[in-house]
Order: structure tokens, then C-alpha cells, then sequence
């Protein structure tokens, strides 16, 4: 059986898109960078934490594989994690505006015998942002509960010039990296609803 250790509905509706039947585990896990910790290390640890969170729920059951994530918006070696408010997330989209930042997104999945880890490497470029529409943003509220306080598959979607890397993986899960590591497991996608762009 596999589990998602996620609260992460994006994470829930991309796992789905390959067709796999799994449970969703509630876990709550500190994502805090320890001090001088390489970000991609970082992000590696916080998934493999949250998977073995997940792991410690689903003790007993037959044949259990959990997997768990972590997505990181990475500029100058700074991790933008989710937005404290609006103005922290007004000062994080004005360092991202006009330059070229890296996503990581981080993979892990485990079970009572084995574990396997993935990353999804992707740069995102933005255009230069107006204060008008930074403003119009900032409004919609979208920006709470994300990353470097933007959506890919929402309105922030306008303000990317270029993406190369993962679509899937800049949401929060990419499907490349994941159909890998569960077919290392057994555990195969129904469909191949993967999204690797150069």
C-alpha cells in the first residue's frame, strides 16, 4: 500500500495523475535549515523526514511504502520557504523579479526494508515585475501557503518567461522523479503523465 506523507492537496492531485491508488498521512514536520547546510541537502533531509514521519503511522501494515516531499524556492543561496505575510511575500516576488532563481524539489520513499530518494533540479525566470501587478497579486491571496509566495499553476504563471526543468516538480511534486522511484519500489504508474522539459 502507499501512502503520501503530505497535507499538500497540489502533492495529493499530481500523485493521482499517475493513476496510483494511495492513502494521505497528516504529519507535521520542522522545516528549519540548519546553519551552513547546503540548500539542495536541506531539502533532500526535510522530504526524507517527512517520509519517515509518515513510516512511524503506517507501522504494521503489510507491504506500506510512504512517500514524501519537499519543494524549495532557492535565490543567492537563500531558501524562500512560505511567506510569514503579505509583506514577506511582497519582499520575496521583488528579489525574484527580473532574475533567475532554482527550484528543488526533493523525493523520498520508504518502507519498513528499503529507501530511495529523487531531486528535480528546474530554473524559473520571471519578467520584471510592475508594482501594479505585484499589488494585483499580492490581493488574490494566492501567494499564502507557497514556496517563494507563487503558484506555476496559478496566476504566477503569467509572470514566468522561461522554465526549464520540471512543471510538476516547481508544483511541488515532479512526476519524472516519482514514476522512477516507485517503479524501484514495484509500485507502477498507470498512465505516464510526466512532464520533463528542456
Amino acid at each position: 500500500m502507499l501512502y503520501l506523507a503530505s497535507k499538500s492537496p497540489r502533492r495529493s492531485e499530481l500523485l493521482a495523475r499517475l493513476g496510483l491508488d494511495f492513502g494521505l498521512l497528516d504529519i507535521d514536520v520542522p522545516e528549519q535549515r540548519a546553519p551552513g547546510e547546503p540548500a539542495e541537502d536541506y531539502v533532500r533531509r526535510v522530504a526524507r523526514e517527512k517520509a519517515g514521519a509518515g513510516l512511524l503511522q503506517v507501522v504494521g501494515v503489510a507491504g506500506a511504502a510512504v512517500l514524501g516531499g519537499d519543494t524549495e524556492v532557492v535565490l543567492d543561496d537563500d531558501v524562500f520557504g512560505k511567506p510569514r505575510d503579505e509583506a514577506d511575500a511582497a519582499a520575496m516576488l521583488r528579489r525574484l523579479s527580473g532574475r533567475t532563481h532554482r527550484v528543488i524539489s526533493a523525493l523520498s520513499l520508504v518502507s519498513a526494508s528499503r529507501e530511495a530518494q529523487a531531486v528535480s533540479l528546474s530554473e524559473v525566470t520571471f519578467a520584471e515585475l510592475p508594482e501594479a501587478e505585484l499589488a494585483a497579486y499580492l490581493a488574490s491571496g494566492e501567494w499564502r501557503d507557497r514556496a517563494g509566495a507563487y503558484a506555476i499553476q496559478g496566476r504566477a504563471h503569467a509572470f514566468i518567461s522561461h522554465l526549464s526543468g520540471s512543471y510538476s516538480g516547481v508544483m511541488g511534486l515532479p512526476l519524472f522523479e516519482a514514476s522512477r522511484l516507485l517503479k524501484e519500489f514495484g509500485i507502477k504508474a498507470k498512465n505516464l503523465d510526466t512532464d520533463r522539459i528542456g
